[in-house]
């Protein structure tokens, strides 16, 4: 639990905040305007609602019917009943979603960690050391997001809980990219910094090591891996993409579409800006934060579950910027062109291949994953000649800082970076 003593400056999330309002605002206040199309002939209802609707309008017709009012008694008005409940509802739902809000934004909630000792730093980029005795594993997050999802909390960090089972994890940290890194492309992050990296970790244990990639981080890691095939003994993937358009390809390309607007800023500044690259998160989900909030609203603050809300919330709205050429690389690349499932990325000039990995390696495939369709995170799998594939009934993110993460994933995981 917090620290009551301790008093955290006020927060700026959820990021960008101008959008959350007005997603949730704009869902909620747009309830009275569907009224009307219940008493109509609205062609247009999801076949899903049709039964609700249709049952709803005989209700309304039965309490207009069956009203026995005499000459002198005013008739019912079940309409403006229903008006007036939509209004009192669309109220409090505002009222609740605020209250989650201002709550977060005013918990006193602090991260209770310090980051694990440097052992490598470059640029803006540090390779932490865990500790721990055993096989070593280098762990490779997302660019788009700090690598401390992975060492959460006290209660939430798989690395320091892996550090007690005969293994000793690394993580790479990739900073907030500085005036170097604005430059970057995909192939100076694979083939410069991480190539750098791992030459440096075997160094530095006197071997090959495991590497494991998360979310955008297992793209890096195999290509990595493929490029320094003996530095690494295994490869592990966890809810990476690979065919974006396994799934819904109309969709990711309207994804890549949303490169153009920041076009200015990526030419002006060099890079994608945090609120910009939180936008195309808001986007999968536009209802996302009305829900979170709500229910947060509802929750003691004084709990553990408050204290673990807050320390997620404030490690997805403490992102990075992403590098302009990076950027377009990824959204016109990965998502327009799918040139991972076509096999057309290059790194330095050479395609990644996942045929090309014939070592050990794992795919962990979070079922309930609605950032990483789990459609494209399969196409990874049945791309690597000697890959074990596993669907935890998890989320992106819940398969590493849940209640049921440890029993689902870390362990398994353990098992399988000991067997291996």
């Amino acid at each position: 639990m917090a620290d009551p003593n301790l008093t955290a400056p006020l927060r700026l999330g959820p990021r960008p905040l101008g959008l959350h309002l007005g997603m949730g605002l704009g869902i909620l206040m747009s309830s009275p305007a569907g009224l009307p199309l219940l008493s109509g002939n609205w062609p247009h209802w999801h076949p899903s609602l049709r039964p609700l609707v249709d049952g709803l309008r005989a209700d309304l017709a039965a309490l207009s019917q069956g009203a026995d009012a005499g000459p002198d008694q005013q008739k019912p008005d079940p309409a403006g009943a229903l008006s007036g409940a939509v209004d009192r509802e669309m109220r409090r739902r505002i009222d609740r979603f605020f209250t989650g809000l201002e709550r977060y934004r005013n918990h006193p909630y602090q991260r209770d960690i310090e980051d694990a000792p440097t052992l490598w730093r470059e640029g803006t980029a540090r390779l932490l050391d865990f500790g721990g005795q055993g096989r070593p594993v280098l762990f490779v997050p997302s660019l788009v997001n700090r690598g401390y999802i992975l060492d959460l909390s006290f209660r939430k960090s798989l690395l320091r809980w892996l550090a007690g089972q005969g293994l000793r994890p690394f993580l790479l940290e990739w900073g907030q990219p500085g005036p170097a890194e604005r430059g970057f492309t995909l192939t100076d992050i694979v083939a410069g910094r991480l190539a750098r990296a791992l030459d440096a970790l075997c160094a530095h244990v006197g071997g090959p090591v495991s590497m494991v990639g998360y979310c955008m981080g297992g793209l890096l890691a195999l290509a990595a891996a493929l490029r320094q095939p003996d530095q690494v003994s295994a490869f592990v993937a966890m809810a990476t993409p690979w065919d974006f358009h396994a799934d819904d390809a109309a969709a990711a390309k309207r994804t890549s579409l949303l490169l153009h607007p920041f076009e200015p800023s990526l030419h002006l500044l060099g890079e994608l800006p945090v609120d910009g690259v939180q936008m195309l998160f808001a986007t999968l989900d536009p209802l996302l934060a009305l829900k979170k909030f709500s229910h947060f609203a509802q929750m003691d603050p004084a709990t553990d579950a408050a204290d673990d809300f807050v320390a997620l919330e404030d490690w997805l709205n403490d992102g990075v910027t992403l590098p302009a050429a990076i950027a377009r690389e990824c959204l016109a690349g990965w998502y327009g062109e799918n040139t991972p499932g076509k096999g057309e990325w290059c790194i330095d000039g050479q395609p990644v291949d996942p045929a090309g990995w014939t070592k050990p390696s794992l795919v962990i495939v979070p079922a309930r994953d609605r950032i990483v369709p789990p459609a494209s995170a399969n196409a990874l799998a049945t791309r690597l000649p000697n890959a074990t594939q596993w669907h935890p009934p998890l989320g992106h993110i819940g398969m590493v800082v849940s209640g049921s993460a440890q029993e689902k994933v870390w362990q398994p995981l353990r098992d399988w970076l000991l067997g291996t």
